[in-house]
C-alpha cells in the first residue's frame, strides 16, 4: 500500500474509533503529506453562539496529523493570519531548522507567506503542534493540534482514543476575555473559564465494550495543570510524553501544560457503561469528560494491555556527565516600558536572566554551550511557589531524581517542577543546534521564563 493511501486509511480509522468530533483535512497534492493553513474562523464553543477562533484549516479540533516512526513527514504551511507565526512540533527530535522557533531557527512566516516543514520522527508516540509566536493569543484562541507517530509494529489495541484538553476565556456572547492578566501571569497563569475536551464541554466518547483501549491524553492548554484519575476504573500508564514506560497502575498522574499521558485499559463487558475521566487538582474531584461503551467487540476476554516498544533514545553516561545548574525564580513586578509606551512584563527568570517575548531578532546568549555527543546532567531548582512544566526542544532527557517525590527514572521532554522542588535530569547532547528551554505555562514563558541551549 502506498504511503499516501496508508495515511488516508489509518487517519480515517483513527478518527472513527476516537471521536466524531476529531475531524481532519487531508492534502491531495502528492508532494506533501498535509497542507495546514492558519486562518481566523468563527466556530461554536459555547451553545448558541460562535467565537472568533484562530485555527488550522478552519476547524477545531485541528487536523490530527499521523505519520509512522522513521518516515519523512512533509507539511506545507500557509499563513492567512494578519500576524506572523510559525509551527513548533512539540516533543519531536528533528532538524533544528524545522523546530519552528522564530528568529532562533527560522524567520517568522509573514501574513500571506508559506513555509515547508519536512522532518523525520525517530520516536513513536503522542505529540502535538502549535505556534511559537504570539503564543498567548494564537494558542489561547485555538491553534493547537495532535501529532501521532505510529509505531513501526502497531501494538494490539482495539481502539485508539485522543483526549485533548483545551480551556477558553470567553464571555457569554462568545467573545474572548483578555487572554492574559499580569496579576495571574506573575502567579500560576491566567486560567480559562470554559473547559473543553476535543472542543466540547463534558463530552462522552464512544469506545467498544470488552476491548483493549489506548487513551492518548494531551494538555494543550495555556495554563491549566491537571491531576488525571479514572476513579475506580483500572488503567495502566504506558507512556509519558510519548516515551514508553513499563506498565504502571494509574492512581493520580499530574499532567502539566504541554505534557501527554498514554493509558491502556480494558473496557467493561457491557454496552452503555460510563467511564469518567477526572481532574483531581486541588481539593475537588472534577469530571472533565467520559468514555461510554458501545456494543461489545468480542465474547471472550480481550488481549492483555501491550507494553510499548522503547524509542531509540541514547542513554546518558552519568559517570562522564558534566553538570549544569539552573534556578527558576520569580523576578518581581518589573515592567520595563518600551519607546512605544507598552509595558513588557518580566516576572520570571532562569539563572537570574529574563527573556521576555520573541519580539525582536536580537537573541540573548545561550543559557549553556554544550558539546555534541557529550552527556550532561542538569540540576533544576524551582525557587518559586508555583509549578513550572519545563520543556526542552529537540532532545529527550531522563528524569533521575527529585527531593519532593520518589522517582523511577524515565525519559521525557517535559518535567513538571512543583513549588520549591529540586530535580536532576540527564541526556546525551546528540542533536546539534540552538534549542529552546522554557516553562510551558505560556504566560511564564512570555514574561521571562525561557532561554535556549546551544549544541555544537
Amino acid at each position: 500500500m502506498k504511503r499516501r493511501r496508508f495515511l488516508q486509511h489509518s487517519l480515517q480509522a483513527a478518527v472513527l474509533t476516537a471521536s466524531p468530533q476529531l475531524s481532519l483535512s487531508l492534502s491531495r497534492q502528492p508532494q506533501y503529506d498535509y497542507i495546514l493553513t492558519a486562518e481566523e474562523q468563527s466556530l461554536p464553543v459555547l451553545p448558541d453562539t460562535t467565537s472568533p477562533l484562530l485555527t488550522f484549516n478552519g476547524q477545531f479540533p485541528a487536523p490530527v496529523i499521523r505519520t509512522r516512526q522513521g518516515e519523512r513527514l512533509r507539511i506545507h504551511f500557509i499563513n492567512k493570519l494578519p500576524q506572523e507565526t510559525t509551527i513548533h512540533w512539540h516533543g519531536i527530535r528533528l532538524d533544528n531548522a524545522m523546530d519552528g522557533v522564530p528568529y532562533l531557527t527560522q524567520p517568522p512566516v509573514k501574513p500571506g507567506a508559506t513555509f515547508d516543514y519536512e522532518f523525520t520522527c525517530p520516536d513513536a508516540g503522542t505529540f502535538w503542534y502549535h505556534p511559537h509566536m504570539h503564543s498567548i493569543e494564537q494558542l489561547g484562541r485555538g491553534m493547537v493540534g495532535a501529532l501521532i507517530v505510529e509505531e513501526r509494529n502497531k501494538p494490539a489495541f482495539d481502539a485508539d482514543v485522543i483526549v485533548g484538553f483545551k480551556d477558553w476565556r470567553l464571555n457569554s456572547d462568545g467573545s474572548f476575555m483578555p487572554l492574559s492578566e499580569p496579576r495571574h501571569a506573575a502567579r500560576a497563569g491566567t486560567l480559562g473559564n470554559v473547559a473543553t475536551v476535543n472542543g466540547l464541554q463534558l463530552p462522552e466518547i464512544a469506545v467498544p465494550a470488552n476491548a483493549t483501549v489506548r487513551l492518548r491524553l494531551l494538555n494543550m492548554d495555556n495554563s491549566r495543570q491537571f491531576a488525571i484519575s479514572l476513579g475506580d476504573t483500572p488503567a495502566s500508564v504506558i507512556a509519558i510524553d510519548a516515551m514508553p514506560v513499563p506498565l504502571q497502575a494509574l492512581d493520580v498522574h499530574d499532567l502539566g501544560v504541554g505534557m501527554r499521558l498514554d493509558l491502556g485499559l480494558h473496557t467493561p463487558t457491557e454496552a452503555g457503561v460510563e467511564i469518567p475521566i477526572y481532574d483531581r487538582k486541588g481539593r475537588f474531584l472534577q469530571k472533565v469528560c467520559s468514555l461510554r461503551t458501545t456494543a461489545p467487540l468480542r465474547s471472550g476476554s480481550p488481549p492483555p494491555i501491550p507494553t510499548l516498544p522503547a524509542n531509540p533514545v541514547s542513554e546518558p553516561d552519568l559517570s562522564q556527565a558534566e553538570t549544569h545548574r539552573f534556578v527558576f525564580e520569580w523576578a518581581g513586578a518589573m515592567t520595563p516600558v518600551s519607546k512605544d509606551g507598552h509595558a513588557h512584563h518580566e516576572f520570571w527568570t532562569i539563572n537570574r536572566r529574563a527573556w521576555a517575548g520573541m519580539h525582536s531578532a536580537n537573541l540573548p546568549e545561550p543559557l549553556a554551550q554544550l558539546s555534541l555527543g557529550k552527556s550532561y546532567i542538569f540540576e533544576l531548582h524551582n525557587a518559586t511557589p508555583h509549578g513550572h512544566p519545563i520543556h526542552l526542544h529537540g532532545l529527550i532527557f531522563k528524569v533521575l531524581s527529585s527531593d519532593r517525590k520518589t522517582i523511577t527514572p524515565f525519559f521525557t521532554d517535559t518535567i513538571l517542577l512543583e513549588k520549591n522542588e529540586r530535580a536532576r535530569i540527564a541526556f546525551v547532547a546528540d542533536n546539534p543546534g540552538s534549542w529552546m528551554y522554557h516553562c510551558h505555562v505560556i504566560e511564564h514563558m512570555k514574561t521571562g521564563l525561557m532561554g535556549y541551549i546551544r549544541i555544537s
